[in-house]
């Protein structure tokens, strides 16, 4: 890899730590802020606005778009062009986010420290998630499949996709539920389950048989007992 595209995608590799920073602390912060319910103009503005952001998965996974983008762009890069669109995408979403408002529930005492326990679970989940994988690929700085090969250990034995179990925990355990943070863990986690499908289709065409027999051995998608 040249010079240039190493720090192309060491530079992405840094948009994507750094997208990751500012949506979590524009959800611990920001995002918990109580103020008048504002209707459903912000709602439908932000499904909107994140379906941008979930649409570029969409689209970049097509072989045909893959193809076209390949004219242009290195396959050495391809993933890291991805992780940049992607990380850009996510910062804008936080940025242009239009505040919903509402208080639904704040709880405390044993109740917030039960909240914040399924928080550390879900944060949990993520990292033993992310360190059964190749984070330096998931940052595009490393190629699909370059260091590893199918994930089937730890708590990929509890339900295929556990990074998304995870993340669902982490947002909807927040002890002090917003509209505006019920609206992001919804309008992502639907992201998510709506994207199973492709990504498993995916990891079939990349891993074949093993993957199908993966799918037979564990059941659940995301949630243990329900999906």
């Amino acid at each position: 890899m040249a010079p240039g595209e190493r720090g192309f995608v060491w530079a992405g590799g840094g948009v994507f730590v750094a997208s990751l920073a500012v949506c979590t602390w524009w959800y611990l912060g920001p995002l918990g802020d109580s103020r008048p319910f504002a209707g459903a103009s912000p709602i439908v503005a932000d499904i909107s606005m994140f379906s941008a952001f979930a649409l570029h998965h969409s689209i970049f996974a097509r072989d045909r778009v893959k193809r076209a983008v390949g004219r242009v762009v290195p396959d050495s890069l391809m993933r890291s062009l991805y992780v940049w669109i992607a990380s850009l995408l996510l910062i804008i979403v936080c940025v242009l986010w239009r505040r919903i408002g509402g208080t639904l529930y704040r709880v405390e005492g044993a109740l917030a420290i039960a909240s914040v326990a399924v928080q550390l679970l879900g944060v949990y989940l993520i990292a033993q998630s992310v360190a059964g994988l190749d984070p330096l690929e998931l940052a595009g700085i490393h190629g699909p499949g370059q260091n590893g090969g199918l994930q089937i250990t730890g708590p990929y034995r509890l339900v295929r996709h556990p990074l998304y179990l995870g993340w669902a925990l982490a947002l909807f355990g927040h002890p002090h539920m917003t509209g505006d943070r019920l609206a992001f863990a919804l309008i992502s986690t639907i992201y998510l389950i709506l994207a199973i499908p492709l990504e498993e289709a995916a990891l079939v065409a990349s891993f074949g048989d093993a993957y199908r027999r993966y799918q037979t051995r564990v059941r659940w998608r995301m949630l243990p007992y329900v999906f």
